[in-house]
């Protein structure tokens, strides 16, 4: 079930990662810029506390800290999530 680890890191640096922190990122601009809106604000710290997320569990799959079960029950998540923001 290495796969299955691997498939989860995978979806989540070629993924999840890039788009949250992109999100991050125009958050970001636009509260520099004086137009963000306060839900903007508001999402912020739940936005970077995601990402911070997402990487411990890069890194314990990395140190192989987690279990292919609780491995494939994060994947389905995270694939949920995706098709449900699709």
């Amino acid at each position: 079930m290495e796969n299955i680890k691997e498939e989860l890191k995978s979806v989540i640096l070629d993924v999840m990662l890039p788009e949250t922190e992109a999100y991050l990122e125009d958050i970001n601009k636009a509260i520099g810029e004086n137009i963000a809106s306060q839900e903007d604000i508001d999402a912020k710290a739940d936005i970077e506390a995601f990402i911070n997320e997402l990487k411990t569990i890069v890194e314990v799959v990395e140190e192989n800290k987690i279990s292919d079960e609780d491995a494939k029950s994060v994947l389905e998540k995270i694939t949920m999530m995706i098709e449900e923001h699709e």
